[in-house]
């Protein structure tokens, strides 16, 4: 039986599934971790940051290396995946090993999971920790004019939601989506769905790519990526949501990093000499008198 785009039940589980193309999900998960404790144990000035008064509503702050006194640096916020269900901000501060060097702030944005916290409320969650960093940028060392949006996964769906925000759109200066997920149709078709909930005009309220070209307009450059061994269903809602875009006027470049999966895509992050790390760099060098446009092939 038919269920969504021509798959059956158990083909559309297993596009919605990225673990099914890697050889040990378990050993991708461990990486998070472990390279996380490593940049909370060697990097200094941690701070744990309170955004909102529920519990999980936390962002782990690390400041920028050398930075000059009285000058702002580069801050890029990452929201981390895991289907709105899983994983925490404890596991998402390793790009801090290769932002924090070089002179970029980073920020791992905490929100509560379901099936306790609606997607809503989580979106909602992303949307409160974007804007107070963005307040409280400057007293934390970071200028909040060269501000970066990242997310992966479910993170890239709720950066991009967070971009929407009229409190936030007009004040970052790009973003760079890894992985994502722009429409939740098929999500609450899947087996996704279970904790989540959702049906189906939720799904559609909640999605990116159905957010209208009025909503898109405006947005700041975009990066979108996806590892070379994902599925073929994380690739449509990429080009989709390009597409999408594009049509809005927002400046957008897609990659296609070679040798990556969905999970360990976001390790080139905050590296220069890949091609998602250059192209992130490039969000926070705008030409003179302009925003920044993040240029190459597929621009």
């Amino acid at each position: 039986m038919t269920v969504y785009r021509g798959f059956d039940q158990r083909e559309l589980d297993r596009e919605y599934s990225p673990s099914s193309k890697v050889a040990d999900l378990g050993a991708e998960i461990a990486a998070y971790a472990e390279q996380s404790r490593r940049a909370h144990r060697e990097l200094s000035g941690h701070r744990e940051l309170r955004y909102g008064p529920q519990a999980p509503e936390l962002i782990d702050y690390f400041p920028a290396a050398g930075r000059a006194e009285g000058a702002g640096t580069p801050l890029h916020v990452f929201v981390h995946g895991g289907y709105w269900q899983e994983l925490g901000k404890e596991d998402a501060a390793f790009p801090a090993l290769d932002f924090v060097p070089r002179g970029t702030a980073f920020a791992a944005v905490g929100y509560g999971l379901a099936p306790r916290w609606p997607v809503e409320r989580i979106a909602g969650q992303v949307v409160a920790a974007v804007r107070w960093l963005l307040d409280h940028a400057a007293e934390l060392g970071a200028d909040p004019a060269r501000v970066v949006l990242g997310g992966s996964s479910a993170g890239a769906h709720l950066a991009a939601r967070a971009l929407l925000d009229p409190a936030v759109r007009g004040r970052v200066r790009g973003a760079a989506l890894l992985s994502g997920v722009y429409d939740l149709e098929p999500i609450s078709l899947s087996y996704v769905n279970r904790p989540l909930g959702l049906d189906a005009d939720r799904a559609r309220r909640l999605s990116p790519l159905h957010a209208g070209a009025a909503a898109l307009t405006g947005l700041p450059p975009v990066v979108l990526a996806l590892g070379e061994h994902e599925t073929g269903e994380f690739g449509r809602q990429g080009a989709e949501f390009a597409a999408a875009l594009r049509a809005a006027g927002v400046p957008v470049r897609e990659l296609l990093a070679a040798g990556r999966n969905h999970f360990d895509l976001v390790f080139d992050l905050g590296r220069p000499d890949t091609a998602l790390g250059a192209a992130v760099a490039e969000l926070d060098r705008p030409p003179a008198g302009g925003r920044p446009e993040p240029g190459g092939a597929g621009s």
